[in-house]
């Protein structure tokens, strides 16, 4: 959306990316087209791990996957001798990983996020959650008190098993809910029930030592109407979490969905009902309390995700296990989305071969990212900063092709303060510092009508 919405390539100079190098120098591959060159980014504080294992694949999900099948025992909160083989062998593959890669920063900057995604980590024990952990803490080092997060389905836990991860040290739980009719959940090739959703809420709230848990929503699923997109937001709000993803969903090809349905044909939403459920969601939200923080997030205050904001903000992180992405020294990897490829590569890790399967792109898809990425949340832009990366002139050209947006009123630039500036004093002079030239400090949609891109 934002792409045809703000056509900054076309203002963007064309340049080769330079070379994938094996273990690249903590400098920023664009560096060059800077004004000056900029100081090395910061070493990576955030990891995310990736645990592939579900009971079945969900009818939109095309994420690498290891489907396990519903008998497979959900709730086991020990594990031991009894753990699923499949899973046990690939927390060994995802241990070795861990081992053997480098840490960027000889200054021991320890980890402050950990985020286990999938799949449906709640699928794994304790014990190898904990394994886990205890390979980043030995290779990376946690700092005093960091974000650990995990994903959970309903069906998957119990109440041991919680209260075990949470004193291992898990302290944020992302619940996949999805939707609160039995019908849609149905539809959607989930493997719990409403029951189950209920159940799941349940033992989450009353969980002692876990005040911090978010529940994730899906908008403009097949059949769905205003009134059951309102009873699950309504149903969300009286579970009071403290944070709430809303995700419009997108058709993917090779997914279920995929074979059958066609975007914005019945019984999929059209473009502007699927608008409406996003109004509908950031206003009833609101209303409840929570910050709309970003385009699909929102929180109570000060219970923002940190690991994702560690995205938004085009930080560096680490990644790992099966189909994973990096993103080190500016530049972009994904690790192999099949085991057996997988664990080849991991042995050439072992071996002193980094293989990328893809590798940083050249600087007009760099400068997008910082661009798209920003304008996700409701901060927006850094403008000063963007300028000391990439140089005046593009920095120039970026606040020329987003003067109609401000006019408008689908942009908001601001000063140092934050404060809102009017049409007419948005100019931009980077010979001088923000506080001596240009005003304008940052740049952001408005919220939230300008994230759907109206008007």
């Amino acid at each position: 959306m934002l792409r045809s919405t703000f056509p900054l390539v076309s203002h963007l100079p064309s340049r080769k990316p330079p070379p994938i190098r094996p273990r690249p120098p903590p400098v920023r591959p664009y560096a060059s087209s800077a004004a000056s060159p900029p100081p090395p980014p910061p070493p990576p504080a955030s990891a995310y791990v990736h645990l592939p294992f579900c009971r079945k694949r969900c009818h939109y999900c095309d994420f690498p996957i290891v489907a396990l099948g519903t008998s497979s025992p959900p709730t086991s909160p020990h594990g031991g001798d009894g753990d699923d083989p499949r899973i046990a062998d690939y927390v060994r593959l995802l241990l070795r990983e861990v081992a053997a890669t480098r840490p960027v920063s000889d200054d021991g900057v320890p980890l402050d996020t950990v985020f286990f995604g999938g799949g449906t980590p709640s699928l794994v024990p304790p014990r190898l959650v904990a394994a886990v952990l205890d390979a980043l803490r030995a290779r990376f080092g946690l700092s005093a008190s960091p974000e650990v997060s995990i994903e959970m389905d309903p069906g998957t836990f119990d109440a041991a098993k919680l209260r075990e991860l949470v004193g291992l040290g898990v302290n944020r739980v992302s619940l996949g809910v999805q939707a609160f009719q039995e019908d849609l959940l149905r539809a959607c090739g989930r493997a719990h029930g409403l029951r189950e959703v209920h159940d799941a809420v349940g033992i989450v709230t009353a969980c002692e030592g876990l005040q911090n848990w978010s529940m994730d929503l899906i908008s403009s699923l097949p059949n769905q109407t205003e009134e059951m997109w309102e009873e699950s937001l309504r149903c969300t709000v009286d579970a009071r979490p403290t944070h709430v993803s809303v995700y419009d969903l997108q058709i993917e090809q090779g997914t279920k969905f995929g074979q059958l349905y066609t975007p914005g044909v019945y019984p999929l939403p059209n473009e502007r009902d699927s608008a409406n459920f996003y109004k509908i969601a950031s206003k009833r939200l609101s209303e409840a309390g929570y910050n709309h923080y970003e385009i699909s997030s929102y929180c109570k205050t000060g219970y923002e995700c940190k690991h994702n904001v560690t995205y938004w903000q085009n930080r560096s992180f680490y990644a790992f296990g099966l189909g994973s992405a990096s993103y080190i020294n500016g530049i972009r990897f994904s690790r192999p989305r099949r085991m057996k490829e997988y664990a080849e590569w991991v042995q050439k890790l072992e071996n002193g071969v980094w293989s990328h399967e893809s590798g940083n792109s050249g600087i007009k898809d760099m400068a997008m990212d910082v661009v798209m990425l920003s304008l996700r949340t409701a901060w927006g832009l850094d403008v000063q900063s963007f300028s000391k990366t990439f140089g005046r002139s593009l920095t120039e050209s970026l606040c020329n092709t987003f003067r109609p947006f401000v006019e408008s009123g689908l942009v908001i630039a601001m000063d140092m303060e934050r404060r809102a500036l009017q049409p007419s004093e948005f100019e931009l002079d980077l010979q001088h510092d923000g506080e001596n030239g240009s005003r304008v400090a940052f740049i952001r949609l408005s919220d939230p009508d300008g994230w759907i891109g109206e008007g």
